[in-house]
């Protein structure tokens, strides 16, 4: 428990990026015993996202015939990926700055806090500074989130990479294909609208 908790780490990058996979090799990295929790904030219910973050307990509300642990707890001793955070609903960021900054989870329905040992890695493709000049994502949460901010390149601008990074997906999806020099350089001429994931696509297809 004194152990002192690695620095937020904070991912920006265009869709397809490969901003999870960063997470995970962070995560597989870090030494952490604990697991790697993925939590999508674009894809979650605005109603639910507290819920799923910092977990209820049994009836805490109508319909909770159980308890619930939530993101920060099922992460504990390891790493929660928050994906797309820009999504995060204005009046949840106060409630993700606090346990940010307390390492403290309280459940809904409970008035007791329990500490949690997480490391937090955040990620967007959107552009969250200007989203604190237009009011929508706030000042000390960005700080609070950037204290170690890695932007990740689009595709094409890495054209370079573009053989190493296919012979790695090739092993880790178990393509057996060999690529011949022409189908490389037509690789590294193509701009890559969809960056790591479309190169993904296109190998697997």
């Amino acid at each position: 428990a004194g152990a002192p908790t690695p620095p937020t780490v904070h991912l920006h990058g265009q869709s397809g990026a490969g901003k999870e996979l960063v997470a995970r090799t962070l995560h597989a990295l870090s030494g952490r015993p604990g697991p790697l929790v993925v939590f999508d904030a674009s894809v979650t219910d605005p109603e639910m996202v507290r819920n799923d973050l910092f977990g209820h307990i049994k009836g805490a509300f109508t319909g909770a015939t159980g308890g619930r642990e939530g993101a920060f707890r099922q992460a504990h001793t390891g790493t929660l990926f928050i994906d797309e955070i820009g999504e995060l609903p204005l009046d949840l960021q106060p409630r993700l700055l606090r346990v940010l900054e307390s390492r403290e989870v309280t459940p809904i329905g409970s008035d007791k806090p329990l500490r949690v040992d997480v490391r937090v890695i955040a990620a967007t493709h959107r552009d969250l500074e200007s989203m604190v000049g237009a009011g929508t994502f706030r000042t000390d949460l960005f700080y609070r989130l950037s204290v170690v901010p890695i932007e990740l390149p689009a595709l094409r601008e890495i054209s370079e990479d573009i053989p190493l990074i296919v012979q790695h997906l090739c092993e880790r999806l178990q393509l057996n294909c060999r690529i011949s020099a022409a189908a490389m350089t037509a690789l590294q001429s193509y701009s890559w609208p969809g960056n790591v994931r479309e190169l993904r696509n296109v190998l697997e297809r």
